[in-house]
């Protein structure tokens, strides 16, 4: 059975593991943006930052941030999920990204593991999920990242029409002292 929110949601426990990593799937919230094309997005989810997790008609996982920039950051509900357990810092991964280059992506996912201050709760959260679910470790959750906010078509606007900037933001990890110490 392939995993969707409503079969997430029915695991609570699961559910509870997940919010550990900042994802939430409560219940949809009137949404503060629009998506061209899309009569009624369906949000499945947020984020302690106010950002919302949006199932597309396409299958595809859409986060809007509350601070203007919106994308596509994975394939379908399933490669979400991995994305979120390998990865939980994936939206520092794009900020610090140098406007999308790869390499750069996996520079901060590098020095973002290493600082991780909790690893021990990280890594219980992960076999959890993972085990719980039958989830298999992601092959590539940076490289898989990375393509699915590079090729992200889809147009989020706000209340007032102004479309939104993308993911990928200009830092690298040289801009902030703790992340560049981490990385050497």
């Amino acid at each position: 059975m392939p995993l969707t929110p409503e079969v997430l949601t029915a695991q609570g426990e699961v559910a509870a593991w997940l919010e550990s990593l900042d994802v939430s799937f409560a219940a949809d919230e009137e949404l503060w943006f629009s998506i061209d094309g899309i009569e009624s997005p369906r949000q499945i989810g947020s984020d302690a930052s106010g950002g919302a997790f949006v199932l597309l008609p396409s299958q595809h996982v859409l986060y809007v941030s509350s601070d203007g920039r919106a994308g596509i950051i994975a394939e379908s509900f399933e490669a979400f999920i991995q994305l979120v357990v390998a990865r939980p810092y994936w939206l520092d991964i794009l900020k610090f990204s140098a406007g999308g280059d790869l390499q750069q992506m996996r520079r901060a996912a590098d020095a973002l593991e290493a600082t991780l201050e909790d690893e021990d709760d990280v890594n219980e959260a992960r076999e959890e999920i993972r085990g719980r679910l039958g989830l298999p470790e992601a092959n590539d959750p940076v490289g898989a990242l990375y393509e699915a906010v590079a090729a992200s078509d889809a147009i989020v606007r706000a209340t007032d029409g102004s479309p939104f900037t993308t993911l990928f933001n200009r830092f690298t990890i040289d801009n902030n002292p703790m992340l560049r110490n981490a990385a050497a």
